[in-house]
């Protein structure tokens, strides 16, 4: 299913016309953090329910408010990652989305848009996860990826999902039955792991056995 298809017009715009009254009585049966208000099928912007409740004059047009409306809306041609962004910059649970000639044609609801991300392979799939971290200069997709794939193990999906000073991290989900090989052979090419997994810790705890049993054969 294409993200397109998840574009609403169930709840009809607000317009520069429509009184105080009227957004109020909307967000009264709505869990929106804004509604969009549009002017022959332009956006205009977004209205802030908190803006709305602080107003006591229920007759004034909205047209009055323009200098507090929120800027923000998305293309229906963008990708889920981009939506999940704007989202997330502008703390809404709406999102207008505009045609390619700037017209206003509906708008994503933000769970609408996490059911899609839920459905992607890269949650439903079958598989487990990796972060690993490398200097920020010396970790390559394409050897990531050969670690991975020399191990018979197929990547579903790859993203740095974070910084920190002059390190990248870097979260894997990865399809294999082969957990323990694939982890040293990231060791082996110097990337720090920052998940544990259950064959990993269990090398570890017979490391250390081995380690102690060692220590006490020297005594």
């Amino acid at each position: 299913m294409k993200i397109s298809e998840y574009i609403s017009n169930d709840v009809k715009a607000l317009t520069l016309n429509s009184t105080i009254g009227e957004a109020k009585r909307l967000f009264n049966d709505l869990t929106f953090s804004h509604i969009p208000v549009v002017d022959n099928d332009q956006l205009i912007g977004s209205v802030l329910e908190n803006d709305v409740r602080t107003t006591d004059d229920d007759t004034k047009n909205l047209n009055e408010f323009k200098h507090l409306f929120d800027d923000f809306h998305i293309g229906n041609k963008d990708n889920w990652i981009a939506i999940l962004k704007t989202f997330s910059a502008n703390e809404t649970n709406i999102l207008p989305v505009l045609s390619a000639q700037n017209k206003y044609i509906g708008y994503y609801e933000l769970t609408d848009i996490l059911h899609y991300f839920n459905d992607t392979p890269l949650l439903n799939q079958e598989g487990f996860y990796l972060v690993i971290e490398k200097g920020i200069h010396d970790y390559s997709f394409s050897e990531i990826s050969q670690i991975v794939e020399s191990n018979n193990a197929k990547l579903i999906g790859i993203f740095i999902s974070g910084y920190k000073n002059n390190f990248v991290q870097i979260t894997l989900k990865i399809a294999s039955e082969e957990v323990n090989e694939i982890i040293q052979s990231f060791r082996r090419y110097d990337y720090h792991l920052l998940t544990k997994h259950k064959e990993d810790l269990l090398l570890e705890e017979l490391k250390s056995r081995s380690d102690y049993l060692q220590k006490y054969l020297n005594m």
